[in-house]
C-alpha cells in the first residue's frame, strides 16, 4: 500500500517540473470547454500514451532479465542513468529533445481548431492527450524509470501492472486538476518549481545509492534486513490474517517418511482409480516467477503437473525436496511439469531476493512461482507445508499428499497419469532413499522424536521457562532456571521479544532447550544492521565434536549470516534426553523456531 501510494505521489508531483511547462498553455486553452468532450478524452490519450511506453519497458525489461544474468546489470545502469537525468535536468531536456519536438508538433496541430476559434473536437482532444503524454517524458521518466527498473530487477509482476497504474492515475490526476482549476494552477506551479527541483535531486542521489547498494549486493543484505525488521510484526500479522494457519496434522504426517522411504525395493502401486478432485486452479496470483516465464493453467495443458506448496525455512519442505527434485530430473522428457509454489510462514520469506537466493542453493532447476499474496494457496484450498498435487494432461487434479512419507505411492501417482497421457515408455520403480541429500535435507529419525516444533516468538511460543515468562515488544533481561524439563527451553540476557521471533539487544546471549531428537535445526536470521554473527553450540555443557550439524564445526563455532533454516545438531549415537545450548557472541541475531528430526 506504501508503494501505491508513493508511486500515485510520484505521478501527481511530475507537474512540478520545468518541463511540464511546455504542455500547460496548450491544456488552458482549453479549459473553458465542456470537461467530457476536451478534458477525457485528453486524459485517456495521456493515459494511452503512458501505458503503452510503461509495457514496452516492463516487458522488454523483464526480458532482458530473464534472457541472462547480465540483464540485471543492465537495469542496473539504467536505474542509474535515470538518477543522473534527476540530479542533472538539462541532461534529460537535451537527451529527450527529439520526443519534445515531436510532442510540440502533435500538440500544435491538436490544438489548432480551438485557437482558430472553433468548437474543439473529441478527436482532436484525444490527439493532444497523446502529444500531452510525450511531452510530458522528459519528467516522468526519471521517476516511471525507478519502477520499470525495479521490474526489471525484482521481475514483472501484477504488483508492478498496479504500481505503474497508480502511477498513471497520479499524473492524470494533477492533469485534471490543471484542467479544471486553470490558470491558478499555473501560477501557482511556477512558484513551487524551485523547491521541485530539490526534490528531484533528491531522489536522483537515492536512486544512486540504491544502484550502489545493489551492485555490493547490500539488495538481499543490509537494506533487505532493515526493511523486513522494521516490518516483521505488521508482515507476521498480515500473514496470519490472510493465510489458513497449517492444520496440525501438516507436522506429524512426516512421523511416515522414514518407513516410507524405505519402500523403494518393495513393488508399491497406486490406487487403481484415481478420482477426479477438480481442476487446476489459476496460477495468475504469483507475483513473481523464477527459472521460468509466468505459467498458466491452460499452457499446461497436455503435461502431468505436480504442484508442491513449499518455503525455504520449513523442515518438512526441505526434507520431501530431494524427492521432488529426483522426480523432476527423472520424468521431466516424459512430460511432467514440477511447480513449486513458494507460499511464506514467516516475513523474511516474503522477500524475493531471500527465495532467489535459497533456489540456487538448493539446487532447484524447475519453475517456482512466489506466492506471497497466498493466492495460489487459496486457490487450491491448502493447509499444509509441503503438500503435492498431482495433476493430468486434462487438467485435472487427480491426487494430493500432505507433509513428508510417501514417496513411493506419490511416484506410482506420477507414473499412472503419464501413462493416462499416453506415454508409452514412462521410466519405471521408484526413487529409493536419498544418498545425495545432506544436512537438512536428509531424512528425520521420526521413530526417537519426542521433541515437537517450537516457535520462539510471542504469538505462538510455548514451554518457556524463563522466570517471568516473555514480554511482547519489550527488551527484558532473561535468565534460565539449573534444570529445565523436557521439551522446556529458555533465554539468558537481553532479549527482545516480538510476534515471531526473539532478537538478541546485547552480546553475549543464550539459547538453552531440553531435548529429545537425533537433529537439532533453528531457523535465525542476522540482525538490522545485517552483519554476521556468531555462535557457540554446545551439548550437555561440551562441544557436540562428532555430534556437530551441517552448520557447526566440531568445536561447536559457527556464524549465522543469512535468513534462513541451521542444522546445530546431529547426534552421533544413541538418541536420549540431552540440553542444548546456544551462545551468541555479537548482538542482532533473530531466532524463529526449533524443529527436531
Amino acid at each position: 500500500m506504501l508503494l501505491l501510494l508513493l508511486s500515485y505521489l510520484g505521478g501527481a508531483l511530475t507537474i512540478v517540473s520545468p518541463c511540464i511547462l511546455p504542455v500547460l498553455p496548450f491544456v488552458f486553452a482549453r479549459s473553458s470547454e465542456p470537461f467530457r468532450r476536451s478534458g477525457l478524452p485528453l486524459l485517456a490519450g495521456m493515459a494511452l500514451t503512458f501505458a503503452a511506453v510503461a509495457t514496452l519497458a516492463a516487458v522488454g525489461g523483464g526480458w532482458v532479465v530473464q534472457a541472462n544474468q547480465y540483464g540485471r546489470w543492465l537495469a542496473m545502469a539504467l536505474m542509474a542513468f535515470f538518477g543522473v537525468t534527476l540530479l542533472l535536468p538539462h541532461l534529460a531536456e537535451k537527451l529527450t529533445a527529439p520526443l519534445v519536438a515531436l510532442g510540440s508538433r502533435l500538440s500544435n496541430a491538436a490544438q489548432q481548431p480551438a485557437v482558430d476559434g472553433k468548437q474543439g473536437s473529441i478527436s482532436a482532444s484525444f490527439l493532444l492527450g497523446i502529444a500531452t503524454g510525450l511531452l510530458w517524458a522528459p519528467c516522468a521518466g526519471p521517476i516511471l524509470g525507478l519502477v520499470l527498473t525495479g521490474a526489471a530487477l525484482n521481475g514483472a509482476s501484477v504488483g508492478t501492472t498496479f504500481l505503474l497504474l497508480a502511477y498513471a492515475a497520479g499524473a492524470a490526476t494533477s492533469l485534471a486538476v490543471a484542467l479544471l482549476i486553470g490558470g491558478k494552477v499555473f501560477t501557482a506551479m511556477k512558484r513551487s518549481l524551485g523547491a521541485g527541483e530539490w526534490i528531484r535531486r533528491g531522489l536522483g542521489l537515492a536512486m544512486l545509492a540504491g544502484v550502489a547498494a545493489i551492485a555490493l549486493g547490500l539488495d538481499t543484505g543490509l537494506l533487505t534486513k532493515v526493511s523486513n525488521s522494521g516490518t516483521t510484526s505488521l508482515e507476521q500479522s498480515l500473514l496470519d490474517k490472510f493465510k489458513p494457519k497449517p492444520a496440525p496434522a501438516a507436522v506429524p504426517a512426516s512421523a511416515m517418511a522414514a518407513s516410507n522411504a524405505m519402500m523403494a525395493a518393495a513393488a508399491v502401486s497406486a490406487p487403481a482409480s484415481l478420482p477426479v478432485e477438480g481442476q487446476l486452479p489459476s496460477l495468475d496470483g504469483a507475483v513473481q516467477w523464477l527459472n521460468s516465464p509466468p505459467l498458466t493453467a491452460a499452457s499446461l495443458k497436455g503435461k502431468v503437473v505436480l504442484v508442491d506448496f513449499w518455503t525455504y525455512s520449513c523442515i518438512n519442505c526441505l526434507r520431501s525436496l530431494p524427492y521432488v527434485k529426483a522426480w523432476a530430473a527423472k520424468y521431466h522428457d516424459q512430460g511432467l511439469v514440477v511447480i513449486g509454489v513458494h507460499a511464506p510462514e514467516f516475513a523474511f520469506e516474503r522477500d524475493i531476493g531471500n527465495v532467489r537466493k535459497a533456489v540456487k542453493d538448493l539446487g532447484i532447476n524447475y519453475p517456482v512461482a512466489i506466492d506471497n499474496d497466498y493466492s495460489i494457496w487459496r486457490a487450491f484450498g491448502n493447509e499444509y507445508w509441503p503438500a503435492h498435487y498431482f495433476i493430468d494432461a486434462k487438467g485435472q487434479i487427480r491426487g494430493h499428499h500432505f507433509g513428508e512419507g510417501e514417496y513411493a505411492q506419490s511416484e506410482k501417482i506420477i507414473q499412472q497419469l503419464l501413462a493416462e497421457a499416453g506415454n508409452k515408455n514412462v521410466a519405471g520403480g521408484v526413487v529409493s532413499g536419498m544418498p545425495d541429500a545432506t544436512g537438512v535435507e536428509q531424512a528425520s529419525n521420526n521413530a526417537d522424536v519426542g521433541s515437537p516444533e517450537t516457535y520462539l516468538g510471542t504469538d505462538r511460543a510455548s514451554n518457556f521457562a524463563s522466570p517471568g515468562g516473555e514480554k511482547k515488544d519489550r527488551t527484558q533481561q532473561y535468565s534460565a532456571p539449573a534444570r529445565l524439563a523436557l521439551n522446556q527451553w529458555a533465554l539468558e540476557g537481553s532479549w527482545h521479544a516480538s510476534a515471531e521471533n526473539v532478537a538478541l539487544t546485547q552480546a553475549p546471549g543464550r539459547i538453552v532447550y531440553r531435548f529429545h531428537a537425533r537433529d537439532v535445526h533453528l531457523v535465525l536470521g542476522p540482525g538490522k544492521d545485517g552483519k554476521p554473527v556468531r555462535f557457540k553450540v554446545t551439548l550437555d555443557g561440551a562441544a557436540p565434536h562428532t555430534s556437530h550439524g551441517s552448520d557447526v564445526q566440531a568445536d561447536g563455532s559457527g556464524t549465522v549470516t543469512g535468513q534462513r533454516l541451521y542444522q546445530l545438531l546431529r547426534l552421533d549415537g544413541p538418541v536420549a534426553d540431552h540440553t542444548f545450548s546456544i551462545e551468541f557472541l555479537d548482538p542482532g541475531v533473530q531466532a524463529y523456531a526449533f524443529t527436531f528430526g
